[in-house]
C-alpha cells in the first residue's frame, strides 16, 4: 500500500505540473483540467479507501505547497475525494469511457461543493466557482472529457499504482 500511495503522489505531482504548466496554454476560458485529481480518483477506486485518502491527503500537500491556495485546501479536496471514489471500489466494472467520466465529473462537483461550503466560512482565503461563470462547466466538462484518456494511461501502470502484476498467459 506505502508503494501505492507513493506513486500516486508522484503521478499527481507530474500531472499537477503539467496541468499548470503545458496545460495553461490550451485553457479554454482560462480554466484547465484537474487531471491530479483524477489520478487520485483513479488510485483510490483501484486500491480502496485507505489507499485513496492517503494518496489525496499526500498528493494535495504536495501541490499545496507549490501553489498559491491556502495550506490543506487541496488536501482536504483530495482526501475526501480520495475516500468516497475508493468507497466505490469493486462495485462497478471500470469501463473503458462512461464510469472514468462520471467519476471525475462527480469528483469535479465534490470539489466545488467543497469549496462553496469552505467559502462560506473562509469568504476571503477560499475562491468559489460561481454556478453561472462557465469556469466549474468547462472544468467539469474538461475533467470528464480527459477522464477516459487517462484512466488508459494510468492502466499502462497497474504494477506501480494498484500493487497487482499484469501476467501474460502465453508462455
Amino acid at each position: 500500500m506505502v508503494r501505492n500511495v507513493i506513486w500516486t503522489v508522484i503521478f499527481s505531482f507530474v500531472a499537477a505540473v503539467l496541468q499548470s504548466t503545458l496545460l495553461r496554454h490550451l485553457a479554454l476560458f482560462r480554466v484547465v483540467p484537474d487531471l491530479a485529481l483524477c489520478v487520485v480518483v483513479y488510485s483510490a477506486y483501484v486500491n480502496g479507501a485507505m489507499t485513496g485518502q492517503l494518496s489525496g491527503f499526500f498528493s494535495g500537500i504536495l501541490i499545496d505547497f507549490i501553489s498559491a491556495s491556502p495550506l490543506g485546501l487541496n488536501s482536504l479536496i483530495r482526501t475526501l475525494t480520495g475516500a468516497l471514489a475508493g468507497l466505490m471500489k469493486g462495485t462497478f466494472f471500470l469501463g473503458a469511457v462512461f464510469l472514468p467520466m462520471i467519476l471525475c465529473a462527480a469528483a469535479t462537483v465534490l470539489k466545488a461543493a467543497v469549496l462553496f461550503v469552505l467559502h462560506l466560512f473562509f469568504a476571503d482565503a477560499v475562491p468559489v466557482y460561481p454556478l453561472a461563470s462557465p469556469a466549474l462547466w468547462t472544468e467539469l466538462f474538461l475533467n470528464a472529457l480527459l477522464a477516459p484518456f487517462l484512466f488508459f494511461l494510468l492502466k499502462r501502470f497497474t504494477p506501480l499504482l494498484s500493487g497487482r502484476r499484469i501476467y501474460n498467459a502465453a508462455p
